[in-house]
């Protein structure tokens, strides 16, 4: 089963500094329907004008992903790490027990982000945050892990709970497939692009929420980049 959700149906909120998409509930955007995707729970499609940012705030018990699409984003927290991730990369934030930061676009042009959030296995613990470059051409043709809680990922972010965030770059006719299990969901938005997805197709921003499909194959219709999470 793939159900497209067309960027078009998104909820969202215009704050003129930020411009946002919910593929799920969240904020002031409330969908029965659209709660959340096993354990993803939030997947914010957010552009962040120059200079602007969200001031210093709160979270706990949540897996936080930013996956940079274009810009970058600076990272601050009471933990006192600090740092830059540009696009393409992945920054990954464990909330625990608690934590304050904040994320400010310093670069004189609109940022452009996927915000993931994943409720982690267990509640508590002591909060952590981290990032990594992940270079587009090492996604070429294939799927790389960029965040897991699983240990046979070594090379990726760790997350604390039972998913994957993955990435992949396709040129129009090249074809990835990712072996998912037909017990897991997954959920899948090309930050550029349009795909065939197991015979759906979908554009860019579109989310693709997968379930009971064993292997997912997809197949660029044009020059593509694609997030995928898989979730319990």
């Amino acid at each position: 089963m793939i159900e497209r959700r067309e960027f078009s149906t998104l909820g969202g909120a215009d704050h003129g500094w930020l411009k946002a998409k919910h593929h799920f509930s969240f904020a002031d955007y409330r969908d029965p329907k659209r709660v959340h995707w096993g354990a993803l729970r939030v997947w914010n499609d957010d552009e962040i004008g120059a200079g602007e940012g969200f001031p210093p705030h709160p979270h706990a018990d949540m897996e936080i992903i930013t996956y940079v699409r274009e810009g970058a984003i600076t990272h601050e927290d009471s933990l006192g790490n600090r740092g830059r991730t540009e696009a393409g990369d992945v920054q990954v934030m464990s909330a625990g027990t608690g934590i304050r930061h904040s994320e400010y676009n310093f670069e004189r042009e609109t940022t452009k982000i996927f915000q993931i959030w994943i409720i982690p296995d267990k509640r508590g613990g002591k909060p952590s945050w981290g990032a990594k470059p992940f270079p587009r051409g090492e996604r070429s043709g294939r799927f790389v892990t960029l965040a897991s809680g699983k240990q046979s990922d070594p090379d990726a972010l760790p997350i604390r709970t039972d998913a994957r965030v993955l990435g992949a770059t396709l040129k129009a006719g090249e074809t990835a497939e990712y072996p998912i299990g037909a017990t897991r969901r997954g959920y899948l938005v090309p930050a550029k692009g349009a795909v065939d997805v197991n015979g759906v197709r979908i554009d860019a921003r579109d989310g693709a929420a997968i379930a009971k499909e064993p292997v997912i194959k997809e197949t660029a219709l044009e020059d593509a980049e694609i997030v995928l999470v898989d979730a319990a």
